[in-house]
Parts: C-alpha cells; sequence; structure tokens
C-alpha cells in the first residue's frame, strides 16, 4: 500500500492511511458513532502518542490495557468511547498477531476470491458484516487488491460510483456526496418511524 487517502481530512493522518494496512484497519474500526475524519484520524494520533510513525500490532496488542485506555483518552481523546475502543483496537491486534504474525496485509494477501476476502475480515474482532463490506469497497475500489468477485462481496458498496461510505471518498466533492446519501437514509428512515 502506499496511495494517499483522503479520509481523515488531514495530510499527515491519510497519508499513514495510505501506506499502513493497521492504519488503515484501526480506522475502519473506529469509525463508529464519530465523524469519518475524527475516526481516521485516530491511528495518526495513536502513533504519534507511541512516539511511532506507523502502528504495530505486536506492540499495541501487549501494551497494559489501562496504559493504552490512558493513551486514547488523552485529550484530544482518540474517540468518544475512547476506553472501550482501546479494548478493541487491543482485541483486533492481538487476533492479527495470532493469525497473520502482526501483518494486517496477511488479511488479503493471499485470498483468491472477494468471499475469502470478506469473511476474514469478518473474523476480525470489531468488525461485522457493513463494516467488513466497507472495507473491502475501500481496499478493492482505493488500495488495488481486487480479488476475484470483490465488489460482488462488498455489496452496495462495492458498485461504482456509488458515494455510500468512505471507500467512495477521494475528494472533498464525493465526501459531501457521501455525507448527502447518509443524510438521505437517515430521512428515510426517520419518515419511515
Amino acid at each position: 500500500m502506499d496511495v494517499t487517502l483522503h479520509l481523515a481530512q488531514e495530510p499527515a493522518a491519510d497519508e499513514l492511511l495510505g501506506r499502513s494496512p493497521l492504519a488503515a484497519l484501526t480506522g475502519m474500526l473506529l469509525d463508529q458513532q464519530v465523524p469519518m475524519e475524527w475516526a481516521f484520524a485516530g491511528p495518526h494520533t495513536i502513533a504519534t502518542r507511541l512516539g511511532a510513525d506507523d502502528l504495530d500490532a505486536h506492540e499495541i496488542a501487549s501494551y497494559d490495557p489501562e496504559a493504552f485506555a490512558a493513551l486514547l483518552s488523552t485529550k484530544p481523546a482518540v474517540h468518544r468511547y475512547p476506553g472501550s475502543m482501546a479494548k478493541r483496537i487491543q482485541q483486533m491486534c492481538q487476533y492479527l498477531v495470532d493469525h497473520y504474525d502482526g501483518d494486517a496485509a496477511g488479511l488479503w494477501r493471499d485470498v483468491s476470491t472477494g468471499d475469502e476476502l470478506l469473511k476474514r475480515l469478518n473474523d476480525l474482532p470489531g468488525f461485522g458484516k457493513q463494516k467488513a463490506q466497507i472495507f473491502l469497497a475501500l481496499l478493492g475500489k482505493q488500495l488495488g487488491v481486487r480479488p476475484k468477485g470483490w465488489r460482488e462481496a462488498a455489496g452496495d458498496y462495492g458498485a461504482a460510483k456509488a458515494y455510500r461510505s468512505v471507500a467512495d471518498i477521494t475528494d472533498p466533492e464525493s465526501l459531501q456526496k457521501v455525507r448527502t446519501h447518509k443524510q438521505q437514509l437517515k430521512a428515510a428512515a426517520k419518515a419511515a418511524k
């Protein structure tokens, strides 16, 4: 991986996301109940607070849980729920250590189908089907990871120019299109009630 993503809307944070598989996975994990930019800036904030230029799954998995929660809680906090997200990040990193020797890219390096990659992503602690599909779409659309059938496995998020999720954000204009789509979904859900 070595592309420029535009998810955090901060150059240093986006640069890290584009070169670090673990940072991208961590940003996706953090992307819930906070603005997308805040979530995807989180990996850079964590790396900076660890005194590193990247995240390391072995280091994070073995970090003292209370100290790691404090690291995420330091103002400005990495997430609205820094304690619970610290635990989830450590669980994800431990899973990567146990199954991929800490190499986040190992999740997709040798997959032959989109379904297989979706299963691997779905097996990650903190990743459900929707989060796994969105990340799969991000891998395919922006990071060049395109096993056979990846668009189908990513569901609606895999469609070209769908503007449904972070997978489609490449600039301020596409960010606005994704926000508009999400606002329309919320309005429809509210109207259905």
